[in-house]
């Protein structure tokens, strides 16, 4: 706002003359009177002027002040107008500040049931994880137990194939250790060296069943029994005397029979014990058996080695079924490791882990 003009010098009244008494003078000179119109004329003008200048202050006055009058009018309806202005503002403002508000506690709900939802569907998530782990730790341990009841790795390995193709299925990343927990397991079995049993008890089996045609070692060899007549026996025609003679040598000869055996035990066993000695060869084949299916490789390999002993000391070695159950018997005997059965201890270790939640 711009400063007033100073106010104008309020006007004085002109000066008169002083009265003068009136004396009779005598005429004044015309040189005289001239100047004093001059000055008369010259004091006119400077009052006229100041007059005009009185004037157009006033007037330049009036202007500032209904200028002034005009601001000041302007400047409160201004004033009014902000205010109004203001108290919308503030107005919006709480309206703001209350919809700000149950915006934030609307946002605090949704916030805090989404975390709901995310726990729901993590505790979803981890119940189907976790039933799959229980799934399939069970199915491992009940194919290692077939695994150790056939001996045999192969129900082991189709059951670590199913767990992983399982896991593949369910696509979780924090079950990845267990996927590649299965995955060495597989390949440790793989390269494992492991009996077949299966195949090992249907050959103990097969010699068991060929122990009752096994002739022993004392026995009278049944060619000797059903033996043609010599070359140089009686014809048909020939006298009965000579007939005679033949059928006596051919007696004599069948009560004799001289043959090497190395066990004199086999020699001195009675016929009747035979029977006895065939049994006790097939319990020594069923100890094996027994030995095969209890996992104790040494104990089998021991009943093989007796039952071997037993074939070469008792039975004919000549005789081709005796031969043929020996060559039997040393490819049991070769079969029989005593490499033990692979376990997956890393597998259920790495179940327990994951069943835990890490």
């Amino acid at each position: 706002m711009s400063s007033l003009p100073p106010a104008p010098p309020p006007e004085l009244p002109p000066v008169l003359p002083a009265q003068v008494p009136v004396t009779h003078l005598p005429p004044p000179e015309p040189r005289a009177s001239g100047l004093a119109r001059a000055t008369l004329f010259a004091l006119a003008l400077i009052a006229a002027a100041a007059l005009l200048s009185s004037v157009m202050l006033w007037q330049r006055l009036s202007a500032i002040q209904e200028q002034l009058a005009r601001q000041s009018a302007d400047t409160g309806a201004n004033a009014i107008e902000a205010r109004a202005l203001a108290r919308q503002a503030q107005d919006v403002a709480r309206d703001t500040a209350a919809r700000q508000v149950v915006l934030e506690s609307r946002l605090t709900e949704v916030a805090l049931q989404r975390t709901q939802l995310e726990e729901l569907m993590q505790s979803l998530s981890r119940s189907r994880d976790e039933n799959l782990v229980v799934d399939v730790e069970s199915a491992l341990r009940l194919a290692q137990q077939q695994t150790q009841l056939t001996g045999s790795p192969e129900p082991l390995l189709a059951a670590l194939r199913t767990a992983d193709q399982r896991l593949e299925r369910a696509a979780q990343p924090r079950l990845a250790r267990l996927r590649a927990s299965i995955a060495r397991d597989i390949e440790r079995i793989r390269s494992a060296t492991v009996t077949d049993v299966p195949g090992l008890l249907a050959r103990v089996d097969d010699i068991v069943r060929q122990v009752d045609d096994l002739p022993v070692a004392n026995a009278v060899p049944a060619r000797a029994l059903t033996e043609s007549p010599r070359r140089g026996s009686s014809p048909a025609g020939a006298v009965w005397w000579e007939r005679l003679r033949d059928a006596v040598l051919d007696d004599a000869r069948s009560l004799v029979r001289v043959s090497r055996i190395d066990q004199p035990e086999a020699m001195l066993l009675a016929p009747e014990q035979a029977f006895f000695l065939r049994e006790n060869l097939k319990l020594k084949l069923l100890n094996v058996r027994l030995s095969l299916l209890a996992r104790q490789n040494d104990a089998a390999r021991n009943d093989v080695a007796a039952a071997t002993g037993a074939l070469h000391k008792y039975f004919d070695p000549a005789s081709r079924r005796t031969q043929a159950v020996a060559t039997q018997l040393q490819q049991v005997q070769a079969q029989v490791r005593s490499a033990e059965l692979p376990r997956i201890d890393e597998t259920l270790a790495a179940l327990v882990t994951a069943g835990a939640g890490k």
